[in-house]
């Protein structure tokens, strides 16, 4: 019969025999291998973070709002402002410009008997402006004709102005004596035309110099 042991005591455990590897303990778990730990993967570059990013984008989407409100304000602004009626400028050329002041000075003629019983002074105010449309009006390169067809004009339209007797030598003596009496007007819109011409002439050899 073995012989007992006493309680309480622990048995040591046996000593290994020699050469032989010494094994896991029993009471130890066996630790699982780890991975090796290598060197970090950088970041993607969506995940990267840059200082001031955000204000800097920011700053450009106020910018670029701006601008389009700027852009759309001043498209409302050009939309709203209508252009101004403009004149008539056309380009006549010496024998429509001869044609035009001896049209306009007949009927303004004819409407000065009628309404100031044949005023010479009207007639007289009444030719400057048509001096002044005829030298703006001919084109430059016969701006030339504008002085010429004035004087013309003057006389034609002075027949339903002027007095005298019946028949066509009353009606010429008329003239004549008209002309004689109103050569101040006649003078003072052919100067005023020609000073108009003048300088539009050389405007025109100017421009015709540069284009040359």
């Amino acid at each position: 019969m073995p012989p007992q042991r006493p309680r309480g005591l622990r048995q040591p455990p046996p000593s290994p025999a020699p050469g032989s590897s010494p094994g896991p303990r029993s009471s130890e778990a066996p630790v699982p291998p780890t991975a090796p730990l290598g060197p970090s993967s950088p970041l993607p570059s969506q995940g990267r973070r840059r200082p001031g990013g955000a204000r800097a984008s920011s700053g450009g989407s106020g910018s670029g709002a701006r601008a389009g409100r700027s852009g759309r304000r001043a498209r409302g602004a050009s939309a709203t402002v209508s252009p101004g009626p403009r004149l008539p400028n056309p380009r006549l050329t010496g024998l429509g410009s001869g044609l035009f002041c001896a049209v306009a000075m007949f009927l303004l003629g004819c409407l000065d008997q009628l309404l100031f019983g044949a005023s010479p002074a009207v007639y007289g105010v009444l030719f400057l402006p048509v001096c002044v449309l005829t030298a703006l009006w001919v084109r430059g390169g016969d701006v030339l004709s504008a002085p010429v067809v004035l004087p013309i004009a003057f006389a034609v339209g002075l027949l339903p102005v002027a007095e005298g007797g019946g028949g066509l030598l009353g009606r010429l003596m008329g003239l004549v004596t008209g002309l004689a009496t109103q050569a101040g007007w006649l003078y003072g819109g052919t100067l005023l035309a020609a000073a108009i011409v003048l300088v539009r002439r050389v405007r025109w050899v100017r421009e015709r110099q540069r284009r040359g």
